[in-house]
């Protein structure tokens, strides 16, 4: 009989390889049942029958982090979900508590963990991940999804990032590193123009600049390496060959060698109609992204989230979380641009509404490294969402405008990232980005016209947002139905 009344993940590793030795026991007189049901099916099974509910807390509080809440307090798995600091969309959800926790203070979070009996945290943004929080959890002996700090290099350092491709023959631009001035612009001078110059650090999405001429790429160096415009994050550049094509982004489950593919996504960075106008942290994406064809997933999972995971352990840093591979797609071929390590924003809104298996199952067997039994299912329609930002965005906007109708939007799920309830219980912008309004259709030109049609219901006067997210995938798609 499976260990039904333990939880093997929280059992010494001895209880835990006996409790694995006796799940692949099962498996042959699976194979044999009149089901016919494959072994690896059987096994998922009774791996997440083995599974017992618990406390969850997410770190974060964009609008990621409220799709993921939503994801996961569906959960059967799931007892109460705690969301550090949240917003109000996560508040809303069912099981859902925000709480005011310090996430900066590592003890902190393993003292509230060890204090509600908290069985696994997930780690939304990147920079809890470089700062090394997952470890701290971890060592706590507390199931913590999300790299290490080490690991979490793969987005934290640019250069550590370029390095490993490298050597691992993974596919990506042509590069070099500097952290002298003359030196980077007499290699932009050599390579000519267009090039990208890259901050190595976090910078908050804002440390890539494509220049289109050397002039450019070399004030871009100047501002980095001498004028400090990205503080310590741009004390070393990556110069990096120009690569064209379409864009695209790709996500994965990985627990040290093995790996999940999750599905594929398009964000829409620029803030304009028509990818005009400068560039946000994503005013908008759909999934799946039709440039990701099955045979560019199968090229991309092998010679990019594999060779990585692969990578990561032969460097003695195994990475265990999301991988999320930026793409450029020419020709039938991936390139990588960067690798981020965790969910993007928007792109998660949409993997959450096609999400059809049970996130927490899946992220509990990542955590003890039994992902090579997980099998994910999706549904069969396409997600779009759409960014409703503050008017201004991504330069200056209001704080404080009042929203409301956002209970009253029935084509579509509302995901708040940044808004707060003032203090007469008002909901009100607080950010840039406020509202991703995520819809499913049949196909993409379905699903954006359900979202657009979420977005005309909300009463938010001081809102902006782009009217032509998805607008390739439907291009696509009605070239398609003309052939």
């Amino acid at each position: 009989m499976l260990l039904h009344h333990q939880d093997p993940f929280s059992l010494s590793s001895s209880t835990r390889a006996a409790a694995r030795a006796q799940l692949k026991r099962h498996a042959p007189a699976v194979a044999a049942s009149p089901l016919r049901l494959r072994n690896s099916r059987r096994l998922a099974a009774l791996v997440a029958a083995a599974l017992q509910e618990t406390n969850v807390l997410l770190i974060g509080n964009g609008g990621r982090e409220h799709a993921l809440a939503w994801k996961l307090s569906q959960s059967k798995l799931c007892k109460k979900l705690f969301v550090a600091p949240g917003n109000p969309g996560t508040a809303a959800e069912p099981k859902v508590q925000n709480i005011p926790l310090e996430t900066e203070d590592h003890a902190s979070v393993v003292e509230f963990c060890r204090a509600y009996d908290v069985g696994l945290v997930m780690i939304g943004p990147e920079a809890p991940l470089v700062a090394g929080l997952a470890d701290d959890v971890a060592a706590a002996g507390i199931r913590a999804f999300g790299p290490s700090a080490a690991a979490a290099q793969l987005e934290g350092s640019k250069k550590f990032m370029k390095d490993v491709c490298k050597k691992y023959n993974i596919p990506t631009a042509a590069y070099e590193t500097f952290t002298e001035p003359d030196a980077a612009k007499e290699y932009i001078r050599q390579q000519g123009a267009p090039i990208v110059v890259k901050a190595s650090g976090l910078a908050a999405g804002k440390g890539v600049i494509v220049a289109q001429s050397v002039e450019e790429a070399c004030q871009a160096v100047d501002d980095m390496l001498v004028g400090a415009m990205f503080g310590e994050a741009g004390s070393q550049v990556v110069v990096e060959e120009f690569l064209d094509g379409e864009e695209a982004s790709f996500f994965a489950l990985v627990d040290g060698p093995n790996a999940v593919a999750l599905a594929s996504a398009q964000d829409h960075k620029a803030v304009g109609d028509g990818d005009t106008g400068p560039n946000t942290g994503g005013m908008g994406a759909y999934s799946p992204a039709p440039v990701v064809t099955p045979e560019i997933e199968a090229q991309v999972m092998d010679e990019i989230v594999l060779r990585t995971a692969e990578a990561m352990v032969s460097e003695g840093c195994p990475f265990r979380g999301v991988l999320f591979a930026g793409l450029m797609i020419k020709n039938g071929k991936a390139k990588l641009l960067e690798h981020n390590v965790r969910f993007g924003d928007p792109e998660c809104q949409g993997l959450m509404a096609r999400l059809d298996s049970d996130l927490l199952a899946a992220l509990m067997q990542a955590c003890d490294g039994e992902l090579s039994s997980v099998k994910l299912s999706w549904k069969p329609e396409a997600a779009l969402t759409v960014v409703m930002a503050a008017a201004g965005y991504p330069g200056s906007y209001k704080k404080g405008t009042p929203i409301n109708n956002t209970d009253a939007v029935s084509t579509a799920k509302v995901f708040h990232a940044g808004t707060a309830m003032d203090a007469a219980g008002q909901l009100v912008a607080s950010g840039g980005r406020v509202l991703g309004v995520t819809a499913l259709g049949k196909d993409v030109a379905a699903a954006q016209e359900a979202a657009y049609e979420g977005v005309k219901a909300i009463d938010w006067a001081d809102s902006y947002y782009r009217k032509d997210i998805g607008w390739r995938a439907v291009a696509r798609l009605k070239q398609e139905q003309r052939a």
